[in-house]
């Protein structure tokens, strides 16, 4: 047998690219998910609410701070990667955070759109913890994909963590380009289209 993209067969070569892409995603998919429910219990929300802003600007104020975090934890853990674990980069960065740019959107608008049903910090962190652990485990990142019953791969093709990992994986290890990743980047886009959608339709302002 040959291998191609880890000769070594190090474990670490092959996981670290994924444990990125959990650091990123659970970080920002709890912040927001307890974002708006925090402004709930403090008594805070009412008074947003009876200002003139528009629900859609509310919800760009609330996901952009969450946007900028979740790209500098992407930064910290590219740096982390190569000078601890030496994991290769053999794609372009650039392209890496475009997609990361995207992705990170689609994880943002979900927990917005969880806190916007939820009460408490608590049942958004429940909540929140249950999707991920879900999409987590179906992501490929600690089984592949093409060993699961059929019926479970085709559930993955809705699951935005997978495709995160297969580019990670693709660009960092592989070297791949833009058109490489294009179906991967136009699914996240229309997943970020459609829960940022559902976070501004979801979003009350009144009670």
């Amino acid at each position: 047998p040959l291998f191609w993209y880890n000769k070594t067969l190090n474990y670490k070569t092959f996981m670290v690219p994924g444990i990125l892409v959990l650091l990123v995603t659970m970080i920002t998919l709890f912040l927001s998910g307890m974002n708006i429910v925090r402004e709930k219990e403090i008594g805070t929300l009412e008074q947003i609410n009876v200002t003139p802003i528009k629900k859609h600007h509310f919800i760009i104020g609330k996901l952009f701070p969450f946007w900028v975090l979740g790209m500098g934890l992407l930064t910290i853990g590219l740096l982390l990667s190569k000078v601890i674990f030496n994991t290769p980069m053999l794609g372009n960065l650039g392209l890496l955070y475009a997609y990361t740019s995207v992705y990170i959107l689609v994880i943002l608008g979900m927990g917005l759109f969880i806190s916007n049903f939820t009460d408490t910090q608590q049942q958004a962190m429940f909540i929140s913890w249950f999707f991920v652990v879900i999409f987590i485990l179906m992501s490929g990142l600690f089984t592949p994909i093409e060993s699961m019953p059929e019926w479970a791969q085709i559930i993955t093709e809705f699951n935005p963590i997978k495709y995160f990992v297969e580019v990670m994986r693709m660009v960092m290890l592989k070297g791949s380009g833009f058109m490489d990743i294009l179906p991967q980047l136009l699914k996240t886009l229309l997943y970020a289209i459609i829960m940022n959608g559902l976070a501004v339709w979801s979003y009350k302002k009144t009670n």
